[in-house]
């Protein structure tokens, strides 16, 4: 009986995509036709037609399951529950909009099955087509986290990643509600191999990351995978106390030297803006984390299904 590959696909308002997606991704499945196959499309609450486009595929190829999320949960919860109900021997995640090419997937299968790797990743080494400003927030990003980390996330990593169920078993006993794959997929640890590809725009549509979201997505992995931001305020804490007590040293030996003239008003009401400034800085860290505790304590569901067709087998 041949080995069965589940491909896990999060789709958000992917109409457009989805065509285009399913022809390229048959065209594989049709070369590597000594693998069985099932593709999982996991439909984040989309607003479009996404589900419509779904449910059509899996009417007219059995290989196709979908999940339909009661809302818009994430695509990190999206490819969660891809993943929670894939039955392959291997399982792999990829974006809808063709960033991730299906054409690399033999190769991640080959590195898997006969080069002893655990799992195959991607990673871009371009980010052509990207705006300037927020490519040099993601490098930066990338060398900030893995600073302050203590698992390696790789610079330009996709979430696009093939891994035997070895792997799949360890990711999956990971059931945090605050989620970030790339730092995931590296605590779990095990052997990757990391395939290198140049940057692919969307085939078709938006881009659903915008620069807000993108930072929020960092502080989400930077907050989940370090506490040195809590060490850094511990530290500053710990400075500006020591300049507090020098500066209250300096002002009793002036008063003793030299009397008390009425000055310097500008300087001390700076002084105490930046420390408030930076007081309201480290809150807004440790509400981060306090924040995070909250949701995970709370236990809600990380993704609710409002239909799927894996009920039918």
């Amino acid at each position: 009986m041949a080995e069965l590959i589940s491909l896990v696909v999060p789709c958000y308002n992917e109409e457009q995509s989805l065509p285009y997606f399913w022809k390229e991704t048959t065209a594989v499945m049709r070369q590597m036709d000594y693998l069985d196959f099932e593709v999982i499309f996991v439909d984040d609450g989309s607003r479009d037609k996404t589900l419509e486009i779904l449910r059509a595929l899996a009417a007219s190829d059995s290989r196709v399951k979908y999940l339909s999320f009661s809302r818009n949960f994430g695509k990190e919860a999206a490819m969660y529950a891809g993943l929670e109900h894939a039955k392959g021997d291997y399982a792999a995640v990829m974006d809808a909009d063709l960033q991730d090419p299906p054409a690399l997937l033999e190769e991640m299968y080959r590195a898997v099955t006969q080069e002893g790797y655990d799992s195959a990743a991607t990673r871009r080494v371009t980010r052509k087509g990207e705006p300037p400003i927020r490519s040099f927030f993601a490098r930066m990003f990338y060398k900030i986290i893995n600073k302050m980390a203590d698992v390696e996330i790789v610079d330009g990593a996709r979430d696009f990643r093939l891994m035997n169920r070895k792997f799949l078993n360890a990711l999956l006993e990971l059931k945090e509600r605050n989620r970030f794959s790339k730092g995931l997929f590296g605590w779990v640890g095990f052997k990757t191999k990391w395939l290198e590809f140049e940057n692919v725009e969307r085939v078709a549509g938006e881009t659903k990351w915008s620069f807000w979201k993108l930072f929020k997505y960092s502080i989400e992995g930077i907050v989940a995978f370090t506490t040195t931001p809590l060490t850094l305020a511990s530290f500053m804490g710990f400075l500006l106390c020591m300049v507090a007590l020098c500066s209250t040293v300096f002002i009793v030996v002036r008063k003793l030297l030299f009397g008390d003239p009425v000055s310097g008003w500008a300087s001390t009401a700076s002084i105490i803006t930046f420390i408030g400034g930076i007081q309201l800085f480290f809150m807004g860290i440790f509400g981060q984390y306090l924040a995070k505790a909250y949701t995970e304590i709370k236990n809600r569901p990380i993704y609710i299904v409002a239909e799927s067709n894996f009920q039918e087998e």
